[in-house]
């Protein structure tokens, strides 16, 4: 019998370990793929766990581990991995699962990408995100190819070998092409789920394969704080924490989720409890900003643990570190400084009551506020309430700017166009993003070119004048994913001169994201634009177009775009959209603001008079 070779697949220990899918052996049970190359044990893995309940924050806290890791000069490749059946989160409604995030290469996940991309600063693809069923039906397409040779398909060892291949592929490529250093995966939901079992057995196989120091297993748990008992609680928690460990999996690292600062007397209880070294246990607490708590947990020595743990410290590099952590901190403490600024902003959108739907655009304007030491406050207006314009302007007094964002379906899309006219008439900034920039056409399609019947063929397919329509040859031309969806990255030319080009330092073509399926009816584009209506964001090649903006002859700042400038604003780069818009709302209380360095780059003349269109 041949000596054990874990990389050699004549061996008992390593049988099966590099074979690919469609290779399967019946003389063993083994069944571990992984990409051609792949060497065991290279990249790392750092797996992290909910317990008790879900919605704890396992985002928040995974990206910002894996941001301290990045910052010792090591590559970093997140995952999240959902228990659900969709494919992805495009069908998924806002008020279940919070907003949809669009991803670079197109594809639709969660809020929690997000989270990973604004802190890590990074953009993540499709091989970043999977649920169960993407999972299942690469199970089940395999089989029907033939794939298993013949073998009865099962949980284990075939779903868990297809998770543990993907995690393998990610490891190989990271997201510029390079193997990454260590790959951290966040579950959903919590322990004992039964949509994420699966997942929670592949990395316990992937932990034995990989080999020691390979898997660092965290459990983020929470303690609770019954007001009525006045002191922390730690049962739920250890309770929640053995489910992990009945599951195989042994936790490296314990963080405690808690209002307060967790108590060394529940710590001790749980380190008993659960086995783990009271200095690996660690208490998440409530920060005053997410954006605090990477530097929270380097001072509590959670990146020092996790480099032992995987024994990485030969990797790092300090002087990149002491770089990436100044610039951090340099961001983190204007957080808590003194504003020198104040406005109101009324975001208008159908899912008002539930902020997670509009996660990303907070999330800009939050960027935006620190960037500008303004106090952004935010009034959540729902538009499906808004019946006319006396209750629109009533919605809407006071505030120093307007978003009207993106969505889908009828309800709530008049009182936005009630919105778009409230904030053009009364010059008031404005930003419209997707439908809000449809509906900026359309509302001056009504208003200003007089069409009464001026609508979008998505709320009325016969209407007068389909001044917004889904066009005949856009996938066609487009090659769009989603059905006739354009999704993802696209390239937009800016007109020299424009505002849009201004507020993009001057350049005449850039990226965004975009997430929709209807454009503006080309037969009507020269009749908005001789009325004054400049459409300064165009498709490269065909008549699309994608932004649009009012002479400040007309108005201070009325932008607005086909796609969600939002996706891409990040902490220490807000997007300029917003920070356009944030500006000039500043400017129109302030015009002093106008003539700072801050003012010259981002409001681009002083307030002054204007004539109505």
């Amino acid at each position: 019998m041949p000596q054990s070779d874990p990389n050699n697949p004549e061996t008992p220990e390593g049988c099966g370990f590099l074979s690919q899918f469609g290779k399967s052996d019946e003389s063993t049970e083994w069944h571990s793929p992984a990409p051609a190359g792949y060497q065991r044990g290279r990249t790392k893995f750092v797996v992290v766990i909910g317990t008790v309940m879900s919605g704890l924050g396992k985002g928040i806290f995974a990206s910002s581990l894996a941001k301290l890791i990045k910052d010792k000069g090591l590559s970093v490749a997140p995952i999240k991995m959902e228990g659900y059946l969709n494919i992805d989160s495009g069908t998924l409604n806002p008020y279940r699962h919070g907003e949809v995030f669009v991803l670079s290469d197109g594809c639709e996940t969660d809020m929690d990408l997000g989270t990973y991309e604004r802190i890590l600063n990074q953009d993540l693809t499709r091989k970043n995100f999977v649920t169960a069923g993407q999972v299942y039906t690469e199970v089940l397409e395999r089989e029907r190819r033939g794939g298993y040779l013949g073998r009865d398909v099962q949980m284990i060892p075939h779903v868990t070998g297809t998770v543990k291949m993907r995690l393998r592929e990610l490891a190989m490529t990271g997201n510029n092409g390079k193997q990454a250093d260590v790959v951290f995966v966040e579950v959903g939901g919590t322990a004992g789920d039964y949509e994420n079992g699966f997942y929670i057995e592949a990395l316990r196989e992937l932990a034995f394969e990989e080999g020691p120091e390979s898997t660092c297993f965290v459990a983020l748990t929470y303690i609770l704080e019954p007001s009525i008992l006045g002191e922390q609680k730690s049962k739920a928690a250890q309770l929640g924490i053995k489910r992990l460990m009945e599951a195989g999996i042994q936790p490296n690292i314990v963080a405690c989720r808690a209002k307060n600062p967790v108590t060394d007397k529940v710590m001790e209880k749980i380190a008993m409890f659960s086995n783990v070294p009271l200095k690996r246990v660690f208490s998440m607490h409530d920060r005053e900003s997410v954006y605090a708590i990477p530097e929270a947990m380097r001072a509590g020595g959670l990146d020092r643990e996790i480099l032992s743990l995987l024994n990485l410290h030969d990797r790092t590099s300090p002087a990149k570190e002491d770089v990436a952590r100044t610039e951090w901190l340099d961001f983190s403490r204007r957080i808590f400084a003194p504003r020198k600024h104040r406005i109101e902003l009324g975001i208008t959108g159908k899912y008002a009551a539930l902020r997670d739907a509009y996660a990303s655009i907070d999330k800009a304007i939050e960027h935006c506020s620190i960037q500008l030491s303004c106090d952004v406050r935010t009034r959540w207006i729902d538009t499906s309430e808004l019946m006319d314009d006396a209750q629109t302007a009533s919605a809407l007094d006071g505030v120093q700017a307007v978003i009207v964002p993106g969505g889908f379906g009828q309800r709530g899309v008049e009182g936005k166009i009630r919105c778009v006219k409230w904030a053009r008439t009364n010059k008031v900034p404005f930003l419209g993003i997707c439908l809000g920039f449809q509906m900026a056409v359309i509302e001056f399609g009504r208003s200003v070119l007089g069409l009464a019947g001026a609508n979008s063929t998505e709320f009325e397919p016969n209407c007068a004048h389909p001044m917004i329509s889904e066009l005949p040859d856009q996938k066609k031309l487009e090659g769009i994913m989603g059905g006739t969806m354009r999704l993802g990255t696209q390239e937009v030319i800016l007109e020299p001169g424009s505002l849009a080009s201004f507020l993009y330092n001057g350049k005449t073509e850039m990226r965004e994201r975009f997430r929709h399926r209807y454009e503006v009816e080309p037969a009507y584009i020269a009749r908005l634009q001789d009325a004054g209506l400049r459409f300064s964001g165009r498709h490269p090649k065909f008549p699309i177009m994608q932004m649009l903006e009012l002479p400040q002859t007309m108005h201070p700042y009325f932008v607005g775009g086909q796609f969600h400038p939002e996706l891409t604003s990040r902490p220490l780069a807000p997007n300029p959209m917003f920070m356009g818009l944030v500006a000039a709302a500043i400017a129109s209380r302030e015009p002093e603001f106008a003539q700072t360095e801050l003012g010259r780059r981002w409001v681009r003349s002083a307030p002054r008079a204007v004539t109505t269109a």
